[in-house]
């Protein structure tokens, strides 16, 4: 069961996965550019871990109580698009009320814990669908196959946010505005993507 094409198909779940965390990451390195090595470390924890539960928990329903994850389905772009416009409108918001001084002192913005749970619920909620593709998989596999995609998508996402610093120290005030925008359009493209199978 473990052979190439089974680590191959799994890191291909967690770069495929892991797209919509990259952006959030990204969004978020944008809006605070002095962001310390901690904080970055959380958020690519928490996208790593809620994108190796989401398929669990999907693998699992698959496996007890598939008739209540087929009814629950049709709302997983609905509550994604609800979460990421609703931190996105929050970030706008907040950027526009910062006044950036001159000559002030890059500090750290805050990020509540609830709001980076919000954000791993959302960017991974659609990752419960994989619970289908990984059906077949026993217990250890559908596992195993979780913990390959957490660590594609904490390298991944640790890349979006370092990108996104780089760029929200050139952006200067703007980044916190664009960083709002990308997570409402991640939202729109999960919500479209979803409801009309695209």
């Amino acid at each position: 069961m473990f052979d190439i094409a089974f680590f191959f198909n799994s890191i291909l779940l967690g770069v495929g996965l892991a797209m919509d965390a990259f952006s959030v990451s990204l969004a978020n390195g944008l809006e605070d550019p002095c962001m310390r090595p901690k904080k970055l470390l959380a958020i690519s924890g928490t996208f790593s871990f809620f994108q190796a539960l989401m398929p669990l928990i999907g693998w699992f329903f698959v496996h007890s109580l598939v008739e209540y994850f087929v009814a629950f389905e049709p709302f997983i772009p609905w509550i994604a698009l609800a979460l990421l416009a609703f931190i996105g409108i929050k970030m706008i918001l907040e950027a526009r009320e910062s006044k950036p001084e001159d000559g002030a002192v890059c500090t750290p913005k805050k990020l509540s814990a609830a709001a980076l749970i919000l954000q791993g619920i959302a960017t991974s909620i659609d990752a419960l669908s994989v619970g289908f593709t990984i059906s077949s998989y026993s217990p250890l596999s559908a596992l195993l196959c979780a913990l390959i995609i957490s660590a594609v998508t904490f390298v991944i996402c640790t890349a979006g946010v370092i990108i996104g610093k780089k760029a929200g120290t050139a952006l200067s005030g703007k980044a916190g505005i664009l960083g709002g925008v990308i997570l409402i359009l991640i939202g729109i493209e999960i919500f479209v993507t979803g409801v009309f199978n695209l």
